[in-house]
């Protein structure tokens, strides 16, 4: 589904691009659905760029998409998968060895 960066370092290539990043750090601290206009607000991106990030992570299994109503009003919600929140964590604790020197390599 997804490589690690070429460093080696356990970065993940599909989360390491900053908006995907901050997409998937939305969802992590998020309820368990969060809303695509709470998604948009909380990163910063516009509303085709959360979307157009959204898409590459569910390809890679990260994220699911669903969509419906609240009441006439069609609304669409985003959900970090397990897979998802597992790479994230994984990826965001690979960058953390990359700024401490001394810590594990």
């Amino acid at each position: 589904m997804t490589t690690s960066g070429s460093s080696g370092r356990g970065l993940d290539a599909t989360i390491h691009p900053l908006p995907r990043l901050s997409l998937c750090a939305a969802l992590a601290a998020g309820p368990e659905w969060v809303e695509f206009a709470v998604a948009r607000d909380s990163t910063g991106l516009s509303d085709s760029a959360v979307s157009k990030h959204a898409r590459a992570l569910e390809e890679a299994g990260y994220v699911e998409v669903r969509k419906g109503f609240v009441g006439r009003r069609p609304r669409t919600w985003l959900h970090l998968t397990d897979l998802g929140r597992r790479r994230f964590t994984a990826h965001v604790a690979a960058l953390q060895r990359l700024v401490r020197p001394g810590d594990g390599e």
